[in-house]
């Protein structure tokens, strides 16, 4: 099976109804594909992993569900081993260690993608367009703000990328841009 956003998209909707979790991965879709044009790698393939990972979520949010149902369905629909195992490497708890570019970056905008999302929802234009590096950095420090947010993993997917973490989020940043009016941050 080669899928395509299309089916990417089906899939998700399939098992996700819940708005905020479709734009989650719809910004996960847009910074996987930013980081796959800095790679080089492919956009597409890249982009529906980042839209695909969390389809299980909503009906299996659990740790010890979660991804691993979203693996098995992938696999009995014959989605390619690549996908899958940036799927399942995604999760903290799984055995799938991250090896390949496209696994550590699928872990890398995971997290970050929604502290980005949170500081733009408490902006006063609640806009992406003006949101930079220095005030996501002021939310991080504030324990409080975005809690389920776990940072140490934002960190720990930079470093694997070999990205410093400004340049991490500034480039997630500018992705989530290219899709403010499906996030409602526009």
């Amino acid at each position: 099976m080669a899928p395509n956003r299309e089916d990417a998209w089906n899939l998700l909707t399939q098992y996700t109804s819940n708005t905020s979790l479709l734009k989650h991965a719809l910004a996960v879709e847009a910074a996987m594909r930013a980081y796959a044009r800095r790679f080089g790698e492919d956009e597409e393939v890249w982009g529906i992993t980042g839209l695909i990972h969390d389809f299980d979520y909503e009906q299996h949010p659990t740790l010890d569900e979660h991804p691993a149902v979203g693996v098995s369905i992938l696999q009995t629909l014959g989605w390619p081993d690549n996908i899958v195992y940036a799927v399942k490497s995604h999760g903290i708890d799984q055995d799938a260690p991250r090896i390949h570019p496209i696994d550590k970056t699928l872990y890398a905008v995971d997290e970050l993608s929604g502290l980005v999302i949170a500081c733009a929802m408490v902006r006063p234009d609640k806009s992406l367009g003006n949101l930079q590096v220095n005030s996501v950095r002021k939310k991080w420090k504030d324990k409080a703000f975005a809690r389920g947010v776990n940072r140490g993993d934002i960190e720990a997917g930079a470093s694997e990328l070999g990205v410093e973490l400004d340049e991490h989020i500034d480039i997630v940043i500018r992705a989530l841009r290219t899709i403010a009016p499906a996030l409602d941050l526009s």
